[in-house]
């Protein structure tokens, strides 16, 4: 039987960019009201905000500008039982970006204003690893980290490298963001250099496609069938395996946003197993942001208290889809939110 991941105790670190989301409508209320609701976000962040209100021990590194409104935003992020002690604070500025309310992170909607922000300018040998990974067994970073600039990319590989030498057990979401990636390398040119580190992978196929050359079948979307999706996510992911040797788990989610309902449905392969969850839809949502991240947030805890793979991804998925429905960047719904929704089935 193919290794899965055993997870000893201890700190998860998650590793990315801070960043405020500003929220206008897309009507252009917010010019007449004054007001432009935001929240505080990034990828890697609403994981350490998920599985801080599940009551694990979470530890969160960023770099922030040395101001007083970093200050208010530690305040803020200890608040939640999230442990701050890593942050690095720098030259720059704190990173926004802006996304029309109600839409998801694609087409005009996005705007990105983080240039010069104090993560874009990390550099190899700013950070002393070994403190911040002390009692960290798990490691926790998104593609969106290496996306920003070549100097970030290498501090990505600079931690990476002493996480695994300290047989930290490693993550990573393959989002993907398309208006980022833009210092002259591809994601295929800088992705595979990192993902070598993971024991665990998350996305999707077209996302493992992008980043790490992992084909996708042509016309799969032609039928539109379950069964062509679920064949391509076990195909992706034993090819992920075979690409990437220390890779002990591949998890894929699906949604489908059609005109009106939204199926989401996601897989997990690992132990030589695949898995596949429950089919969930809805015709409403609030927002669509933090969806993956929660999903990722409920692997990395299924992982860590040693639930079966099964258990771990009907978890993962009913928290990432509660998320549809909170107007926020990171989860509100404890375990036993979830876990009360799952028994609604």
């Amino acid at each position: 039987m193919s290794a899965t991941i055993h997870h000893q105790p201890g700190k998860i670190l998650s590793f990315g960019e801070l960043l405020l989301r500003i929220t206008p409508d897309a009507g252009g209320r917010w010019l007449n009201e004054n007001q432009l609701p935001f929240y505080v976000g990034g990828a890697e962040l609403n994981v350490a905000t998920a599985l801080a209100l599940w009551e694990l021990p979470s530890r969160y590194f960023t770099a922030l500008p040395n101001n007083s409104l970093s200050v208010q935003i530690i305040k803020y992020l200890s608040a939640k039982g999230i442990d701050t002690s890593p942050v690095s604070f720098g030259d720059g500025r704190l990173g926004l970006y802006f996304l029309t309310s109600g839409q998801d992170l694609k087409h005009d909607a996005l705007v990105y204003d983080r240039s010069d922000s104090a993560f874009s300018n990390l550099k190899p040998g700013m950070i002393d690893w070994d403190e911040v990974l002390e009692g960290v067994t798990w490691f926790h970073f998104s593609a969106i980290c290496p996306a920003i600039n070549q100097n970030v990319a290498n501090v990505c590989e600079e931690v990476l490298r002493a996480a695994s030498a300290k047989g930290i057990t490693i993550s990573v979401d393959l989002n993907y963001r398309s208006k980022l990636w833009k210092y002259g390398k591809s994601p295929r040119e800088v992705m595979p250099d990192l993902t070598k580190y993971c024991d665990l992978i998350m996305g999707n196929v077209w996302a493992a496609e992008t980043m790490l050359g992992i084909p996708v079948a042509p016309n799969i979307h032609e039928s539109g069938q379950q069964s062509i999706y679920l064949k391509e996510a076990l195909h992706s992911s034993e090819n992920i395996m075979l690409q990437f040797p220390k890779c002990k788990a591949v998890a894929n989610t699906f949604r489908f946003d059609a005109s009106s309902e939204i199926n989401y449905y996601t897989t997990l392969y690992t132990g030589g197993k695949f898995y596949n969850s429950r089919t969930w839809q809805t015709t409403s949502v609030i927002d669509k942001v933090g969806s993956g991240d929660c999903f990722m947030a409920g692997i990395i805890y299924g992982f860590y208290r040693g639930w079966e793979p099964a258990e771990t991804l009907e978890f993962a998925t009913a928290a990432a889809f509660e998320q549809l429905f909170v107007k926020s960047d990171a989860t509100d719904k404890t375990v036993a939110d979830i876990q009360s929704k799952l028994r609604e089935i």
